[in-house]
């Protein structure tokens, strides 16, 4: 068990143990109603114990609208029974140029915190004898981005099943955002956001990694999350 000290070293430095999301081998035993009603109780007790009066219309809903939203919508990427389909097709035109999805909203939250990631996500490749629907990819991220996450994890998952899906390295990912566990508590930087690039195959190389950074670098982020 960390004391208290490494617990806020670890959250302040925002470490990461795995591509893989920790989850227990029970995750998925409990139905979703179960969960909800369980995260109902819990959330009510620290309610109380911050001294709110769940008496008041306005807060005795609120336990219940907490848990319905871990469950169903914010972290709804937890389950793999929500795991969009990734459908491909034969690239029958025979595109073998760099294709790019740009600025693929991501609304996540920090796995230390429990506070909001918010920001953009960017994803290429260079099609072989596969290609995706573009819609796709947009909901491949969005899942990975609906789970406690950290940034660094977030792109390696995405690109990760985007190569194994496409049947090829030549996948470059890149999000940047703002976490309000930085601008909020900490630091309580407002400005600041940050910036990770996974990727592989042709995009090793310089030339082919700068296209990609040249095509995103066109779209001025709307990161004044003010």
């Amino acid at each position: 068990m960390k004391n208290k000290e490494q617990i806020e070293i670890v959250g302040d430095n925002h470490f990461s143990s795995s591509i893989r999301t920790p989850l227990r081998a029970d995750a998925f035993d409990k139905s979703d109603e179960e969960k909800i009603e369980n995260i109902q109780y819990h959330f009510k007790k620290i309610m109380e114990e911050m001294g709110l009066d769940l008496t008041d219309d306005s807060l005795s809903g609120t336990p219940y609208r907490v848990a319905k939203m871990y469950v169903k919508e914010l972290f709804y990427g937890l389950s793999p029974v929500n795991k969009p389909k990734l459908s491909t097709f034969e690239n029958k035109y025979g595109y073998n140029k760099m294709l790019v999805e740009q600025n693929i909203t991501i609304d996540s939250a920090c796995e230390h915190h429990f506070w909001p990631i918010i920001g953009y996500a960017n994803v290429a490749y260079v099609p072989k004898d596969k290609v995706i629907g573009l819609s796709k990819i947009n909901r491949l991220v969005d899942y990975y981005a609906r789970r406690p996450q950290v940034q660094e994890r977030l792109v390696l998952q995405i690109l990760n099943d985007l190569q194994n899906v496409l049947g090829t390295k030549d996948v470059i990912v890149s999000v940047t955002a703002k976490h309000l566990c930085v601008s909020s508590r900490g630091i309580k930087d407002q400005s600041s956001f940050t910036t990770t690039l996974e990727y592989g195959g042709c995009f090793t190389e310089v030339e082919k990694r700068n296209d990609f950074l040249k095509i995103i670098a066109q779209e001025k982020y709307n990161l004044a999350f003010t």
